[in-house]
């Protein structure tokens, strides 16, 4: 088979990486979260062709679905983040898109398991700060006033609970910044000193 001809047979079987995505940055964290529908924390629980379903550990912004929580990612031209991104056990705050209706080629039936998602299940875009790992009790990430399409920047971790109270309305971006430029040795003695007061060590 020529190089060309196994080239069109791959894409015929990845029709979520057929295409290039073009989009715009939307901004940092800080700045698209409020336009999106749901805000978690949560980790992934399972994966299944281009969706991942989550376990939410904290809902920071939103309603869950009655059912699972399942995120649909990158398909065709969409501009949404690869799977392999999310993998099993990985914790991540997210904000999620509801997807309200279908979309005129957004499943194939020659693979059921990749597709654009289904109708009141959620997407994740690529075009901004939509996600930001999380790790122990705190979240790096394109929080704020970072680089454009560098969705892992340099910076201090930021503890979640400030993230949380950001999204409810009660931090300001600000607070987030001077959180991400702290000191990490000021911020290890400022957790320690915290769990000590908890009496969390001898």
């Amino acid at each position: 088979m020529s190089r060309a001809l196994l080239l069109v047979a791959l894409a015929s079987l990845s029709p979520w990486a057929a295409a290039e995505c073009e989009c715009l940055w939307q901004g940092s964290f800080d700045e698209v979260q409020a336009k999106t529908d749901l805000v978690v924390a949560a980790e992934v629980a399972s994966t299944k062709g281009n969706s991942i379903d989550l376990n939410t550990a904290q809902v920071l912004r939103g309603t869950l679905p009655p059912v699972e929580l399942r995120v649909w990612l990158a398909y065709e031209d969409h501009c949404r983040p690869p799977t392999d991104t999310f993998p099993v056990g990985s914790r991540w705050v997210m904000a999620l898109t509801r997807i309200d209706e279908k979309v005129s080629g957004g499943f194939n039936p020659n693979t059921p398991n990749y597709s654009y998602g289904r109708v009141g299940d959620y997407m994740l875009s690529n075009c901004g700060g939509y996600w930001l790992k999380w790790e122990g009790d705190a979240v790096t990430g394109n929080l704020v006033d970072a680089p454009r399409w560098d969705h892992e920047p340099k910076m201090t971790p930021v503890l979640l609970e400030l993230i949380a109270a950001f999204v409810a309305g009660k931090a300001d971006s600000a607070a987030l910044l001077a959180a991400s430029q702290e000191d990490p040795a000021l911020r290890e003695l400022r957790l320690n000193t915290r769990a000590f007061l908890r009496g969390d060590e001898e």
